[in-house]
């Protein structure tokens, strides 16, 4: 007699099978997934909606939409206050719900308000994965993907590895935060150890969590490579809800006994003691205690990473009754206007502001670079996700990551200090059994559009297009860069260029300005004579899901990037905008390409349709070497077509 055993399954399986389009929940294979929120923020936001408006169709297609406003909030001229007016107007005439400016950061807002355990959400921004936390799988990807999803297409992507972290002991609270446990992951894992990976948290130590801790674990899930992060739904998930008011989108779901993992790895969180990623990379990571007695120069605390009431209580207890030093500029910016209120109805705010703090809108603020960059040479320590050289709007600082409630104490003594040391008493606060509700800045869709104007200024633009994939490729290599190699690299933000996001070629003269300020001049003369290629080292393209990042340099001209390794969402990015992601075949080939070498590829067409091997030729020196490619079907044909919209459109007859 035989007998079958059923494997148990994972909280990853568990959703897609009821998501599931198309394809195999099998590692490694295309699947195809019905989604439930797409949502924009401001930076990208522009492009997806333009996008999505020029697939032509009348109304979004997904069961929920969010337009939020987080990014470029500074109003010094007319662009950015007209970016909001138009992602108003087109979250109207489209179906979506439009967060004001003010309301908050995209990532906070939305697991306060929306994000439900068991749904599966896209975001047009990295830090997505922070829904995670709430026990949904939720995903960053660029403003194309987006924009297709809403139109109501499936999600594809190729499924990943699924990676247990199992957590057990105790946190040695309150100067040991979930911000520690993350950083020391990052330290075991580097900014590499997610990728191609779904990390999907357990163990008994889960239930001592709150879901605003698991969310800034499964935002800086981002740092690590991965695709998202994912905790599972329990009593505290159920709780969290129900102080939202939200109690009816909760439901039970954890990973079975017996399921099934590619790999695990277990943190003993009784072993975290207070941590410190230095400049310029979030997995370089020391314990506090290493880098005792460094001078500051600023604190910025907040973020969608560590803003949630609970923190930011527990720092306005730190710096009650006390001053910070008196050479350091402490810059605070809670997370949601939720947050904000319920600080402020409580004199918390009022004890930050006697302490010396700034405090900003509710915004990204200083985390992109929009306003509090720290002065030439400056420390500035950070509860942010990211320390990326330059990334805080000035190349020549040096950028540290810690947690809200070290931030706080560096503050108050004016350098590094372990917490456990400091002398001082904090408040742990409980998690509140009821949040404030106060929706009036998030404008809920309305049933007749018709009358509704999408209102574009004189700074926006149409979408760009690139021609089909040409039968070769005789191009001059642009740049030649290093490993680990950012979207901050590549397509800088900071309030001097944030503002040309729905303007293409406007935006395109920055593009690698911080690392080589005559690239944009030079791929405008290359352009006329067959256009550019890039080359890159390893995880090329890591960090923000900025689409710009491909069709700034697609814009330009640029046909392909060789690459050692490519970051997931980048990847992406450059298929969906005609680029060929092209990897080495021998890793050494790449120290042998100098930058204008002059390449050639040929019969394009038939190795990407045959086995996607190519061979380059190298005009300038007179050698070969061979690249590949490992494109799925969907996107060889959005190659073939020249990106995703013209595919797109191709798909829903608009021509």
């Amino acid at each position: 007699m035989l007998h079958f055993y059923i494997v148990g399954k994972n909280i990853t399986e568990k959703i897609f099978e009821t998501h599931k389009v198309y394809g195999k929940i099998k590692t490694g294979t295309p699947v195809g997934l019905r989604v439930d929120h797409v949502y924009t923020q401001d930076a990208t936001g522009t492009m997806a909606w333009l996008q999505f408006e020029a697939i032509g169709l009348d109304s979004i297609k997904v069961p929920l939409a969010v337009s939020y406003v987080d990014h470029n909030m500074i109003q010094s001229n007319y662009m950015n206050a007209d970016d909001h007016l138009f992602l108003q107007s087109a979250a109207a005439k489209f179906g979506a719900y439009f967060s004001k400016p003010g309301n908050g950061i995209s990532h906070q807002i939305h697991l306060e308000r929306f994000a439900a355990p068991g749904k599966i959400a896209l975001g047009t921004d990295s830090h997505t994965p922070t829904g995670g936390g709430i026990g949904m799988i939720a995903i960053g990807v660029g403003g194309l993907d987006a924009a297709t999803v809403m139109a109501g297409a499936p999600f594809e992507l190729t499924m990943p590895q699924i990676m247990r972290i199992k957590l057990s002991g105790k946190l040695h609270i309150p100067w040991v935060t979930a911000m520690d446990v993350i950083l020391k992951i990052l330290r075991m894992l580097t900014v590499r150890g997610g990728i191609g990976k779904f990390l999907e948290y357990g163990g008994p130590s889960v239930k001592d969590l709150s879901v605003t801790e698991r969310a800034t674990i499964t935002n800086m899930g981002a740092e690590l490579g991965a695709t998202t992060s994912v905790f599972p739904s329990d009593e505290r998930t159920k709780f969290f809800l129900k102080a939202q008011g939200r109690e009816s989108d909760w439901i039970e779901l954890q990973a079975d006994e017996d399921a099934e993992y590619e790999s695990s790895i277990e943190i003993d969180l009784n072993s975290i003691e207070p941590m410190i990623a230095r400049p310029h990379s979030p997995d370089n990571g020391v314990p506090i205690r290493e880098l005792a007695g460094t001078k500051i120069d600023q604190v910025c605390i907040g973020s969608c990473t560590n803003s949630s009431y609970q923190l930011m209580k527990s720092v306005a207890s730190l710096l009650k009754g006390n001053s910070i030093a008196k050479d350091v500029n402490l810059l605070i910016n809670p997370g949601s206007k939720q947050v904000y209120e319920m600080l402020s109805r409580e004199g918390l705010i009022a004890d930050m502001i006697a302490a010396g703090a700034r405090i900003l809108e509710c915004s990204c603020g200083p985390c992109i670079g929009m306003g509090g960059s720290p002065g030439t040479g400056q420390v500035s320590i950070r509860s942010y996700n990211r320390n990326f050289k330059g990334r805080s709007g000035n190349k020549d600082a040096f950028v540290y990551l810690a947690s809200p409630i070290s931030c706080a104490l560096f503050a108050l003594k004016g350098e590094i200090i372990d917490p456990r040391d400091s002398g001082f008493s904090i408040e742990n606060p409980d998690e509140p059994s009821t949040f404030l509700i106060n929706d009036t800045i998030l404008i809920p869709p309305v049933k007749d559009t018709s009358t509704i104007k999408i209102i574009k200024g004189p700074n926006i633009k149409e979408v760009p297009l690139k021609e089909p994939l040409p039968e070769k490729i005789e191009s001059e290599v642009l740049i030649k860069l290093d490993d680990n190699i950012t979207t901050d690299d590549i397509m800088p933000a900071g309030s001097a260029i944030l503002p040309f996001r729905s303007n293409i070629p406007a935006l395109s003269e920055f593009v690698f300005s911080n690392l080589d300020n005559t690239f944009s001049k030079r791929a405008k003369e290359a352009k006329s004579k067959g256009g550019g290629i890039i080359v890159g080292g390893e995880n090329y393209g890591q960090g923000s899901s900025r689409e710009h990042a491909a069709i700034a340099p697609m814009y330009l001209g640029l046909h392909a990037v060789i690459a050692k390794s490519f970051a997931r969402i980048h990847r992406s990015n450059l298929i969906n905008f005609g680029i060929l992601p092209l990897c080495f075949s021998n890793s050494e080939d790449y120290n042998k390409i100098k930058k204008g070498d002059r390449l050639l590829l040929k019969d394009i067409e038939e190795s990407l349709t045959g086995n996607q091997t190519y061979t380059v030729y190298n005009l300038t020196k007179n050698y070969s070497f061979e690249v590949f490619s490992n494109l799925n079907d969907r996107e060889k044909e959005i190659i073939l077509n020249g990106g995703l919209l013209p595919h797109t459109k191709k798909r829903f007859h608009v021509i």
